[in-house]
């Protein structure tokens, strides 16, 4: 606590100077990756090396801090309150929305920008009522209130939103609150809703209130991208020219399905995506060289998903990234390839049929004999799966699950060197770094409500 106590009072000497100086940024983009703490982002730099990438940019920006993320009531917080340390910052119990654990309603760094008279950005690369990106706009105790959180996204009034929709929940009728369809309701606000259609999106003129949806479930992995989407880079562009003006703007970017890829313990899907969020905070240094004394850029994750390592004991500690650029395909995406494959064919396919998709998909084509004797052992179980499940549409058996897909990946990632501990959140810290005015006390240990509370003391005093 003593570290954080030197912080905190040097939080405060550093914006009553720049309060004094007249330095409050008129342009503030805030940069998440879900999921994503210090090994995703030092294991993203070495990949993008072997890549041929460059430098992460944001390991880069110069003022930085080591980011715990526990929450009220949790040494491993989820991303509904990890989002709203750092929107809000406070800390609030697992699973809570812009309120404190006794339910008092608390207001987000975007909604006192959007009341000090900027304007307002929020895009995402899943579900834009998903715990991180609502965190910014909605009150909920409750982080899976899909449909009540849409209300609160139309009544926040923020002039851009992009990502992915739903849940599929839009027109929930049995929700207590409904009041209709929210893409309806959201019209009727003044947004331009667009739905799955990047014509329409890329045509969006400055000054317009938007609402872009690509999918109810979330936008692709960046591994995945066959260009009908928007990358996360053109999502903070367009942000940008809509949003741009002589009142400024705060922009939140989520790379959100690193956490996807973390939970999935898929190593090259998730640096993947690492690298497409450092693509976005190249679009916002851009900016920033355009304004270099008037823009904050941010750049933190909520919390670490997976327990990455670089290092893998089983290949004797080594480390060889750069054998995951083979991978040219998530492994949700081949493992729905995979069932579909085995269910049209009514399970009668040999594992030499789906040789060419190792090769095609990780690289697979030079096995081991333990390799292969894994994966075709993991063949079988998902085709007994498929056909037990062909026999009795009724039966379900939570314990067995698709095996094939995982097992590929876990071939891949060891002859990389990438090691998991965990398929869900862990408490490892994350890292923040900052560049522009008021990112200049970013540095040492500090809590993630820090960053909430920082940002919210800079455009206070707007």
């Amino acid at each position: 606590m003593r570290i954080v106590g030197t912080f905190i009072a040097a939080l405060a000497i550093g914006i009553s100077w720049l309060s004094a100086m007249g330095g409050a940024p008129r342009y503030v983009f805030l940069f998440i990756g879900d999921g994503m703490a210090t090994p995703q982002r030092m294991v993203a730099e070495e990949f993008a090396a072997a890549v041929g990438h460059g430098d992460l940019a944001m390991n880069r920006l110069p003022y930085q801090v080591t980011t715990r993320t526990k929450s009220a009531n949790a040494i491993i917080t989820d991303s509904a309150a990890a989002g709203t340390a750092i929107a809000c910052g406070v800390k609030t119990d697992n699973g809570m929305l812009g309120i404190r654990p006794d339910g008092s309603r608390v207001a987000s760094v975007a909604e006192l920008a959007k009341a000090a008279g900027m304007k307002v950005g929020i895009v995402t690369t899943v579900t834009i009522v998903h715990a991180t990106p609502a965190s910014f706009y909605a009150h909920n105790r409750n982080r899976a209130a899909s449909y009540q959180i849409a209300l609160d996204l139309i009544e926040s009034g923020f002039d851009y939103f992009a990502g992915g929709g739903v849940y599929g929940k839009y027109d929930q009728k049995d929700d207590p609150k409904y009041r209709g369809n929210v893409f309806d309701l959201a019209r009727k606000a003044g947004y331009v809703v667009t739905r799955d259609d990047k014509a329409a999106w890329a045509a969006l003129k400055p000054g317009t209130k938007a609402w872009s949806v690509f999918g109810d479930n979330g936008m692709r992995f960046a591994i995945d991208a066959d260009g009908t989407e928007p990358t996360l880079a053109e999502l903070v562009a367009k942000g940008i020219e809509l949003l741009d003006g002589p009142s400024g703007f705060f922009l939140m970017c989520e790379g959100g399905k690193v956490d996807y890829a973390g939970h999935a313990n898929d190593a090259a899907t998730n640096l993947r995506d690492v690298l497409a969020l450092d693509d976005a905070v190249k679009v916002a240094l851009a900016f920033q060289d355009r304004h270099p004394d008037e823009t904050l850029i941010v750049t933190t994750g909520d919390h670490e998903t997976g327990g990455m390592s670089m290092g893998f004991a089983g290949i004797g500690g080594k480390f060889n990234v750069g054998k995951l650029a083979v991978q040219t395909t998530s492994t949700e995406q081949f493992s729905s390839r995979i069932k579909r494959m085995i269910r049209d064919r009514r399970c009668a396919i040999a594992f030499d049929e789906v040789r060419p998709l190792l090769a095609s998909g990780y690289g697979l084509s030079d096995l081991t004999e333990q390799e292969e004797k894994t994966l075709r052992d993991a063949f079988a179980k998902d085709v007994a799966y498929v056909k037990a499940r062909l026999q009795d549409t009724t039966a379900h058996d939570a314990r067995r699950r698709y095996v094939f897909a995982q097992a590929a990946k876990n071939v891949l990632n060891t002859r990389a060197g990438v090691g998991w501990s965990s398929g869900s959140h862990t408490a490892l810290p994350t890292l923040t770094t900052a560049k522009g005015p008021g990112a200049d006390i970013l540095v040492g240990m500090a809590e993630n409500t820090d960053i909430g509370m920082r940002m919210k003391e800079l455009l206070g005093r707007k």
